[in-house]
């Protein structure tokens, strides 16, 4: 807040360039790269262990997942949705597996995002695992009110879909862009919600790993909705820890550059992470130089400007501690969060009930208000191949090989499961 906008803009502008490129593209790069491989801590970093350069860098197969991996639906698989059911209206997102579009329902009109990943191209990348673990997530959300609802799954020979709540009041990162940073008790507001939510995938035995601004969506009213739940992991009990080394670079953990086991404090890190880029509009440690930015997350103190309440830079200490066992969650989790006293104004019962009027209201019309929306997916036209059931003889050994691999991925929630 204290700096100029011009002094702010550029490192900004080449942040957001770079927040384009994936872990692994940036793994790539870094290997072609005389100076990012000259670097010490890149060169620890990349020197990863055959299991977790497996998961990373996907060099080698990864088998289908077995059926004791699987959900047992039962009587909740719902087979009988098709592509066809739906009226796809606008690209509203795009990921390495496909793409969000709006859509509408052609029975009830009602409007959902619809997530169309390809199957092949998850099996080229051998990301299998991944698809299916952000189903399970997605499964166990419909409880929590700041977590992006699943309605139901489906696939078709060659595309796995999600039907999901559609949310148009924008990512998070869409409104930084816009304003720089925000003001306090805005920031507070969102920490709030993000860590509620955080709290309850915790509760799961879920940790997140990928908390970022473009995962953070507004709704209609302003409030906080976490989706892409493609990173979490899974049956991560309160003492327990994990090692795989993925993420987003400017939100990455000491530990998790280290290479160390790491725990549910990565999520307080992350939320840290994104507190202070909402108060200062870039996020810590940052660098145009990414291996400088590893540099700086390993071995930087933090440095805080007076611009900020002591509450406030009090917590970002707490929540960016380099040491996961002295971080501000370690012990206690999310009780620890919510007591600090920067969050002292919130009435957490309140909050969860959507009973505190959010502090930005995105004036959406109505679902057709694609306004929030970056208009490189909207401007992009709806593929023809999306609404369609691939015509039979297309069905090739390797599309083949993809149905076998998301076996039991369709999903309808029974209505006990909203009780």
């Amino acid at each position: 807040m204290m700096q100029t906008e011009q002094q702010l803009q550029q490192p900004r502008g080449a942040f957001m360039k770079q927040r384009k490129m994936g872990l692994n593209d940036l793994i790539q790069r870094f290997s072609t790269n005389a100076y990012g491989c000259k670097h010490p801590e890149v060169t620890s970093i990349l020197n990863l262990s055959p299991p977790q350069e497996a998961e990373l860098m996907n060099t080698n197969p990864s088998p289908p997942p077995s059926p004791s991996q699987q959900i047992n639906l039962g009587p909740s698989s719902n087979p009988s949705a098709k592509p066809t059911d739906f009226h796809f209206l606008k690209v509203i997102g795009k990921g390495s597996f496909g793409k969000v579009l709006l859509a509408r329902h052609r029975t009830d009109d009602q409007f959902y995002a619809v997530k169309v990943l390809q199957k092949k191209a998850i099996l080229k990348k051998k990301e299998e695992k991944h698809i299916m673990s952000e189903r399970n997530v997605l499964l166990k959300n419909v409880k929590h009110p700041f977590l992006v609802g699943l309605h139901y799954s489906f696939q078709t020979a060659d595309k796995l879909y999600f039907v999901l709540d559609y949310i148009n009041g924008g990512e998070l990162f869409y409104h930084l862009q816009r304003e720089r940073c925000f003001l306090e008790p805005r920031a507070r507001f969102y920490a709030a919600e993000i860590a509620s939510a955080l709290g309850y995938l915790h509760s799961l035995n879920i940790v997140y790993r990928d908390l970022k601004p473009e995962n953070i969506l507004l709704d209609s009213q302003g409030h906080i909705i976490l989706t892409d739940f493609g990173l979490c992991k899974e049956n991560i009990e309160p003492n327990g820890t994990t090692s795989t080394f993925c993420g987003t670079p400017e939100y990455l953990a000491p530990e998790v550059l280290h290479k160390q086991p790491y725990d549910r404090t990565v999520d307080w890190w992350c939320l840290g992470a994104v507190l202070y880029e909402m108060l200062y509009g870039l996020p810590p440690f940052y660098s145009r130089n990414t291996a400088e930015m590893y540099d700086n997350i390993l071995n930087k103190p933090l440095q805080l400007k007076p611009n900020i309440s002591n509450a406030a830079r009090h917590l970002l200490e707490g929540l960016l501690q380099k040491d996961r066992t002295k971080r501000l969650g370690c012990s206690e989790d999310f009780v620890e969060i919510k007591n600090h006293i920067f969050f002292s104004p919130i009435n957490w019962d309140e909050l969860n009930a959507k009973k505190i009027t959010p502090p930005f209201n995105p004036n959406v019309t109505g679902p057709n208000d694609l306004r929030h929306f970056d208009p490189e997916f909207t401007e992009e036209p709806v593929p023809s191949s999306i609404g369609c059931s691939p015509d039979s003889t297309l069905v090739t050994a390797s599309i083949k090989e993809a149905a076998e691999a998301f076996v039991g991925f369709s999903y309808a929630p029974s209505m006990d499961s909203y009780l």
